[in-house]
C-alpha cells in the first residue's frame, strides 16, 4: 500500500501555490453522519431512478413516507472537518470552487461560497407541471396535516435509519397520504436530479468555468461512477490539468488520476490547510 503521509506531501506540493477546483462526492459528507451509496463499508443500495418517482403511486408514496421521516437528520447534519478545510482554503485563495454531487448542502453550511450544487439540493421540492417551487420545510408542514402522528409511529416501530437522500427506512407506508402542488395540483418532486435526469445544462457549464480557471483538480470522496462527475476529471485532463483522487476504493477516474490518495477526506483535505500559499493569478 502506498503511504498515505508521503501521498499527502504530494498532495500539497501539487496544489501550493495554485488554483484548486474540487468535486465531491458523498465520501466527503459520512463523516458528518450522512451515509453514502457506493463506499467499501455501505450497505448495498439501489438510488432511485426518475421512471420509478414519476411512473409508480406506489413507489412515490414509499419515497415521501420515508422522506417525511428522514429529511430532518440532513437538515440537521453539520459539516465536517474536509467541509470547513475546503471553506478555509477558499478564504485564504487556493480553492476557487466546489463542485459536489452531493444533495446536503454542507459545503455552504462550512461557508464555502462558490458553490456548484451539481444535483441540486434535499432544501427545495419542485412541481413537475408549472414548476412553482417551495421550500422542504412548508412541504413537511403539509404532509404533517395530511398524516398526523405518522412520523412518530414509524420511529417507535422501526427506529430511525436513516439511508441517502435525506430518507429514512420505515416499514409499513400503505396508509401515507402524498398532497400535490397547491397551485396547479402538479406532481412534487425533490429539487434533486435523479438517476435518468439529465443535469441542468447551465450548471455543467459554471462546473467546466470552475475546471478551466484551475490549475489543479482535487476530487474528494466520489467513485465517479457517474458521468455527471466523471465528465469533470475528463475535461481536467483534456486540459493537461493534474488530478487529485482522494477516495477509499477505485474509481472509474482512477486511471487518468495524477496522484491516487486511498484514504479518508476529511483528515486529507485538512491537510491541506497546514500549507498554502497565494494562487496563481489568472492570465
Amino acid at each position: 500500500m502506498i503511504d498515505v503521509r508521503r501521498s499527502l506531501d504530494t498532495l500539497r506540493s501539487l496544489v501550493d501555490g495554485k488554483r484548486v477546483a474540487v468535486l465531491t462526492g458523498a465520501g466527503v459528507s459520512t463523516d458528518s453522519g450522512i451515509p453514502d451509496y457506493r463506499g467499501p463499508d455501505s450497505p448495498p443500495r439501489t438510488p432511485m431512478t426518475f421512471q420509478q418517482f414519476a411512473g409508480d403511486p406506489v413507489f412515490r408514496r414509499r419515497y415521501w413516507a420515508r422522506n417525511h421521516v428522514g429529511w430532518r437528520h440532513m437538515d440537521s447534519a453539520r459539516p465536517n472537518l474536509g467541509h470547513r478545510a475546503l471553506a478555509a482554503l477558499e478564504r485564504a485563495g487556493n480553492v476557487s470552487g466546489v463542485i459536489t454531487q452531493n444533495v446536503d448542502l454542507l459545503h455552504t453550511k462550512a461557508g464555502s461560497r462558490r458553490v456548484i450544487d451539481l444535483h441540486g439540493t434535499y432544501a427545495q421540492v419542485r412541481c413537475l407541471g408549472c414548476e412553482h417551487r417551495i421550500s422542504r420545510f412548508t412541504l413537511h408542514e403539509r404532509l404533517t396535516l395530511a398524516n398526523p402522528g405518522f412520523d412518530e409511529r414509524a420511529r417507535v416501530a422501526t427506529g430511525l435509519e436513516v439511508a441517502p437522500d435525506a430518507d429514512a427506512v420505515v416499514a409499513n407506508t400503505d396508509d401515507f397520504v402524498v398532497v400535490d402542488c397547491d397551485r396547479c395540483g402538479g406532481m412534487l418532486k425533490p429539487d434533486i436530479v435523479y438517476f435518468g435526469e439529465i443535469v441542468p445544462r447551465p450548471r455543467v457549464d459554471d462546473g467546466f468555468e470552475v475546471i478551466d480557471d484551475a490549475q489543479v483538480l482535487v476530487v474528494a470522496g466520489s467513485s465517479l461512477t457517474v458521468q455527471s462527475g466523471l465528465r469533470f476529471v475528463r475535461r481536467a485532463v483534456a486540459r493537461s490539468i493534474p488530478v487529485v483522487i482522494i477516495n477509499r476504493g477505485p474509481t472509474r477516474g482512477d486511471t487518468l488520476a495524477t496522484l491516487k490518495i486511498e484514504a479518508g477526506t476529511s483528515e486529507s483535505l485538512a491537510a491541506l490547510t497546514s500549507r498554502t500559499a497565494e494562487p496563481t493569478p489568472s492570465v
